[in-house]
């Protein structure tokens, strides 16, 4: 069980996040034109799900090979320039997204020493803020088990079309 959890961790917090989303949204719809009200924080949950969605569906289609591919320039590599340039690809990769887990980070930090509060449900807003850099940590790791494989497979493997 831990290890299908581990194995698949993006797409059951996916999975959660649409079908979260989902009810929320129609549940809104419903009260709105059953009642002429509407959730005030409905928006707050949907756009941060959504950005929730995003990064986790970012770690998703790093693990498959199918985020940050270029497949043109290997097609047309020859084979001895094949690794150096897979090496560069992968440091530059893993370097922006660290750039981007500690800017998520330092923008978190940001958010809870001044203090700001959600618009809707009037929550610390670094509680929305707080998974973003876990998302962009959890994307390296799964572009590095995608590398080593990939590494592993050698420059004749199979390049995902996405």
């Amino acid at each position: 069980m831990i290890r299908l959890i581990l194995r698949d961790f993006e797409k059951i917090v996916c999975a959660l996040l649409f079908l979260s989303m989902t009810a929320l949204g129609f549940v809104n719809v419903v009260v709105r034109y059953g009642t002429n009200l509407s959730f005030a924080a409905t928006e707050e949950l949907l756009v941060n799900g959504f950005l929730l969605l995003t990064v986790f569906g970012a770690a998703l289609a790093a693990r498959r090979g199918e985020h940050l591919a270029v497949t043109m320039v290997h097609d047309l590599l020859p084979r001895p320039l094949w690794l150096p340039v897979f090496l560069i690809s992968v440091a530059l990769s893993v370097s922006l997204l660290a750039f981007s887990a500690w800017f998520s980070w330092e923008a978190m930090m940001n958010i809870r020493r001044v203090g700001m509060r959600s618009y809707g449900l009037g929550l610390p807003a670094w509680y929305y803020q707080a998974a973003l850099p876990f998302g962009f940590g959890l994307i390296i790791i799964r572009y590095l088990q995608y590398s080593w494989e990939a590494l592993r497979a050698g420059p004749n493997r199979i390049v995902p079309h996405v």
